[in-house]
């Protein structure tokens, strides 16, 4: 099939597609006529599992090496699980993050008027050495 098949049967764009193509995420064949791409099914399932992984905030590279599990038959179920969790922890600290960004920001709200007035504790805040 075509890249905008592909593209639309794996929910990502034609751009996102070709660049999953050109950093060789996927390998589609490419057609002694033509010279274009030629997707096939199984191109279209990794292009699925990659869109759903990156929405689960891994990185290209972590693809990459769940991809590599994924088509390997003989794969420990272990470090599949082992990638999780270190992505898990990663989110963990990125909530506890912006949990910590959220208070200092609402305190800042709460400390600032809101009046016509040009005092202004948030960008106080923000302009301290």
């Amino acid at each position: 099939m075509n890249i905008g098949k592909a593209s639309k049967l794996s929910d990502l764009t034609v751009k996102t597609v070709r660049y999953y193509s050109n950093i060789e995420l996927v390998k589609p064949k490419q057609s002694n006529l033509t010279g274009y791409r030629e997707y096939s099914e199984e191109d279209v399932l990794k292009l699925k599992f990659v869109c759903k992984a990156r929405k689960f905030n891994f990185s290209i590279e972590e693809c990459r090496g769940l991809l590599s599990l994924y088509e390997n038959e003989n794969r420990s179920s272990k470090e599949v699980k082992k990638i999780t969790l270190e992505k898990i922890c990663e989110i963990d600290k990125k909530l506890k993050e912006l949990k910590y960004l959220r208070n200092e920001l609402s305190y800042l709200a709460n400390s600032c008027d809101g009046d016509d007035r040009p005092n202004c504790p948030i960008l106080d805040a923000f302009s301290e050495k």
